[in-house]
């Protein structure tokens, strides 16, 4: 067995990604404080090809070095929006048809593996401030609330962590 070289890996251009059919999912980041969370959205973001990302309130936007450090490259890539507060982010969402789920634990919230994913909706994951999590008037906008299980003694994942955790489940059941 031999590692690959980054020239075998058949990436496509970011020209290409920009026109290539998306996964019908937009992040949206509700108040997360740590640059490289937000970076590392941008890179698992482009490897499952999401249609964007929305930054909400005190989120950083790129260009910022902190961010490019953990997303090398995928800000370009990413299309990408800024919200000052991120019920305007729901408003345009939900007009747009998206199904508004916030990524949180919450009284009648689904477990994420029982989560019926559809194939012919959009989604908007949300997901919030690493310490106050997703804010209760968007999870309350919100049209489901999902859960990701855990089984040992803290409380929640890191950010980057859940993205890629929910990311990988919604594509894998979008895509297969």
């Amino acid at each position: 067995m031999r590692k690959l070289r980054n020239d075998e890996l058949d990436r496509i251009s970011v020209e290409e990604y920009k026109v290539a059919d998306k996964t019908p999912i937009i992040v949206v980041l509700d108040n997360i404080r740590s640059l490289n969370n937000i970076g590392s959205v941008f890179r698992t973001g482009d490897g499952l090809k999401i249609e964007a990302v929305y930054l909400c309130g005190i989120t950083a936007t790129p260009p910022n070095k902190d961010i490019h450090k953990t997303a090398l490259g995928a800000t370009e890539s990413v299309d990408w929006k800024y919200f000052k507060e991120t019920k305007q982010a729901v408003a345009e969402l939900k007009e747009k048809g998206y199904i508004i789920a916030s990524v949180e634990q919450a009284e009648n919230s689904t477990s994420l593996e029982k989560y019926e994913v559809s194939t012919d909706k959009k989604y908007a994951l949300i997901f919030g401030h690493e310490v106050k999590g997703v804010a209760q008037d968007i999870v309350s906008a919100s049209d489901i609330c999902i859960e990701i299980p855990q089984f040992g003694t803290k409380h929640s994942f890191n950010i980057s962590v859940s993205v890629g955790i929910v990311l990988w489940e919604f594509f894998r059941k979008i895509k297969f």
